[in-house]
């Protein structure tokens, strides 16, 4: 009687959820297609403005999911994007090859992944001081070794992706960018299904929730954990490459301006998966895209520092309200020693 009670409010409660989802999607929609009709060209700016500041923020949150979802905590996402920034930039300047550079930078993103997982796994290093460490090292290289004015070959230029781009509101969003965005827009789609759909998923999810258990049924936990990490690593230097090869244009100190840390929020506003990820990364997005059309409306009474803050303190307040809610995997930065 008493599992019963229970199995009838846990159903109570998801389809209140569900129905409070669906509500404020609706919600949503109508709001963004009133603001399309009455402003559209701002309307437009806004939408496609909000995509593009998503796209490094979701590639870092994919960084930190998978790694997360192996067992193994990267706060050195923030090092990654800078480093793949650094080297994408460096390879452009000096091959001129746009496509070498963006495989650079992937590649150093996966190396560094595989630092990562060296200190976590085989020196079993505190995980968090394992990620600090990939932080200050790559802010202080990328510092150092920076020449000022290097000039680049170019850009990543956006492909418009013919009558589709032609489509009102959603082309010019959606079906005009350049390649890196189309890409992620992909891999978010892609490693939701990989993550919930497939033998590598589960796998993957069974190395960070009982690590044990995965090792019982002939899972190897380490290798899973090592393997996973260096992949992960792929999405941020992804993400550091689309800063400097396709947002800028060249590479600055500090660029990632704090990004890899607020992939990190997102991706536990998304609670470790793609799409919930990918839905708090447009909302930092819009935030972001939001701010810069404040800063065009001339309201001179309000400092601009309180204006460049707004998508930070939208960032505390939506992580306030989930991240008590959110349960991370039960084995996450736990160093597993076989028997």
């Amino acid at each position: 009687m008493a599992a019963s009670t229970v199995t009838k409010s846990k159903k109570r409660s998801y389809f209140n959820v569900s129905k409070l989802g669906v509500v404020f999607s609706v919600l949503l929609i109508i709001v963004i297609v009133a603001y399309y009709f009455i402003r559209p060209q701002q309307a437009t700016a806004v939408y496609a403005s909000t995509l593009r500041q998503s796209t490094p923020l979701i590639l870092g949150a994919l960084c930190g999911l998978i790694g997360e979802r192996s067992g193994i905590i990267n706060i050195g996402i923030e090092g990654q994007m800078l480093m793949a920034a650094f080297i994408a930039f460096l390879v452009n300047v000096y091959m001129g090859n746009l496509f070498v550079a963006v495989v650079a930078g992937v590649a150093i993103g996966a190396f560094i992944g595989l630092f990562l997982a060296w200190m976590s796994i085989t020196l079993k290093m505190d995980q968090i001081i394992g990620g600090t460490i990939i932080n200050i090292l790559a802010l202080g290289l990328t510092s150092f070794f920076y020449i000022a004015g290097l000039t680049t070959q170019g850009k990543l230029q956006p492909i418009p992706l013919g009558p589709l781009a032609n489509i009102p509101l959603i082309g010019p969003v959606l079906f005009n960018n350049a390649p890196i965005t189309y890409l992620t827009i992909i891999l978010v789609f892609v490693m939701q299904f990989m993550l919930f759909r497939t033998v590598w998923g589960l796998r993957t999810r069974a190395v960070g929730e009982h690590p044990s258990a995965a090792d019982t049924v002939g899972i190897r936990v380490n290798v899973t954990r090592y393997l996973n990490t260096t992949f992960a690593g792929c999405f941020a230097g992804l993400a550091g490459a689309y800063l400097t090869l396709e947002a800028v244009g060249s590479f600055e100190r500090g660029m990632t301006n704090g990004r890899g840390f607020i992939a990190l929020a997102v991706m536990i506003f998304g609670k470790w998966t793609p799409l919930g990820a990918w839905g708090g990364a447009l909302l930092f997005g819009a935030a972001s895209a939001l701010q810069t059309q404040f800063q065009f409306l001339g309201l001179d009474f309000i400092p601009h520092q309180f204006i460049g803050m707004f998508p930070y303190v939208l960032t505390i307040v939506v992580l306030a309200g989930f991240v008590g809610r959110s349960r991370p995997p039960a084995a996450e930065g736990k160093v597993y020693d076989p028997e």
